[in-house]
C-alpha cells in the first residue's frame, strides 16, 4: 500500500511538473520580424507592421493583405521569438509594439520558435517632460 500511495504522490507530482513546462513568460522589445533583423529597434518603421518591410508603403495599396509578423526580442537570449496572438486582439497590442520590457505569457511551439499569446504585460508609457532648451 506504501508504495502505491508514494507511485500516486510522484505521478501527480510529475504532472503538475509538466502541465506547468507549457506555460512561458518571456519580457523584451516586441517589434516587427523586418525591424529585428535589421537591428531596427529605436528607429523601426511603422509601416513594417502592416505591408512587412520598410519603405513597403510604396507597392501597398488599400485592401492588400496585411503581412504582420511580429516578434519579441528577448536581450537575456539574444535572439527573437515569433508571436501569435491567440487570445489577443491587435488593437490591444498597439500600446506594447515597438517598446521595450513588453511580457509575453502563453505557450511557447519549440519546433516553429513561436509564442502563442494568451496575454500580456505593457510597460506603463513615459513620463511627459517640458523641454527647458532653447532652440
Amino acid at each position: 500500500m506504501k508504495k502505491v500511495l508514494m507511485f500516486a504522490l510522484s505521478a501527480a507530482f510529475a504532472a503538475a511538473l509538466f502541465g506547468s513546462s507549457e506555460g512561458i513568460e518571456k519580457k523584451g522589445f516586441l517589434t516587427t520580424k523586418w525591424c529585428a533583423e535589421n537591428d531596427m529597434f529605436k528607429d523601426c518603421r511603422l509601416e513594417s507592421a502592416v505591408c512587412g518591410y520598410g519603405g513597403c508603403f510604396k507597392n501597398w495599396e488599400f485592401g492588400d493583405p496585411i503581412k504582420e509578423e511580429l516578434v519579441l526580442y528577448v536581450h537575456d537570449d539574444g535572439k527573437y521569438y515569433r508571436v501569435t496572438l491567440d487570445k489577443i486582439s491587435r488593437s490591444e497590442l498597439d500600446e506594447a509594439i515597438n517598446r521595450n520590457e513588453v511580457t509575453i505569457i502563453g505557450s511557447y511551439d519549440e519546433k516553429d520558435n513561436t509564442i502563442h499569446a494568451t496575454e500580456f504585460k505593457a510597460p506603463p508609457p513615459p513620463k511627459k517632460s517640458f523641454f527647458k532648451g532653447c532652440l
